[in-house]
């Protein structure tokens, strides 16, 4: 596949994207079937699969259960084949998530994401909103202490994942990259897509599936068909369905 750019970060990814989500977590879960959550030897092979196919971008966030901890057992050795992102604002304590967008709990979360990515810097840093998108970025220090993250050289490249349009145009005054819904079933954000998209701000689409209730062929085919979108994330363990979506992706772009 080939690299697209994330706005004007330098970085450079696949048109498909790994979301490793059920590599660690299997409860409070959005998908319509439920799933057992793979043991670490399958999380490796499923992630070390992810790279053999040529899918260059793996998102990840504290929020997702064991998964930065088996992103950093099964791919530290590799770490200069993918761009990484993983998120800050949110954990999942007891069957619950929990949110703080302080500067000294986004620092720590900081901290405890790169010990178990095993990596002394993430490429992408993203702010995991609870919904209140303009409150956070207006109302907490979450914007600043990012900012100064990557002044840091903690992180290369910093943004949103965003649930609201609004939220999306007050982060293209500072962000590097936004991640968004975007599927037939949900398009709200189509036209900020393509503002941020001429602001030179790179497009993630998130739930591009729609938590598996959309064809992937076809879902593929609908979020890569827009020129805004940089790149699709999408999860999944069957590394056969992973390579399906790979070939979809080559037949749009």
């Amino acid at each position: 596949m080939d690299r697209r750019h994330i706005g004007r970060s330098g970085l450079g990814i696949t048109p498909i994207g790994f979301g490793a989500f059920k590599i660690g977590r299997n409860t409070g879960t959005k998908y319509d079937q439920g799933y057992a959550l793979p043991t670490e030897e399958q999380a490796g092979r499923v992630l070390n699969g992810v790279l053999d196919l040529g899918i260059n971008h793996i998102d990840t966030a504290p929020a997702y259960g064991l998964s930065e901890q088996r992103i950093g057992v099964a791919l530290s050795g590799r770490r200069g084949e993918f761009v990484l992102s993983t998120k800050v604002g949110e954990t999942y304590e007891d069957g619950r998530s929990v949110y703080d967008f302080s500067s000294d709990a986004i620092r720590q979360s900081v901290e405890r994401s790169l010990v178990r990515l095993r990596t002394e810097v993430v490429d992408l840093l993203l702010i995991h909103s609870d919904g209140r998108d303009v409150e956070i970025m207006e109302q907490t220090d979450a914007v600043s202490t990012l900012q100064g993250l990557r002044d840091q050289g903690l992180t290369r490249a910093i943004g949103l994942s965003a649930k609201t349009p609004e939220g999306v145009r007050v982060a293209l005054g500072w962000a590097d990259a936004v991640m968004v819904e975007y599927h037939r079933e949900d398009t709200s954000h189509a036209g900020v897509m393509g503002e941020a998209h001429a602001a030179g701000v790179g497009v993630l689409v998130k739930k591009g599936l729609a938590s598996g209730r959309h064809d992937a062929r076809e879902a593929i085919g609908f979020a890569l068909s827009n020129a805004a979108v940089t790149s699709l994330t999408i999860g999944g363990l069957n590394l056969e369905h992973l390579r399906a979506n790979v070939e979809a992706a080559e037949v749009v772009v």
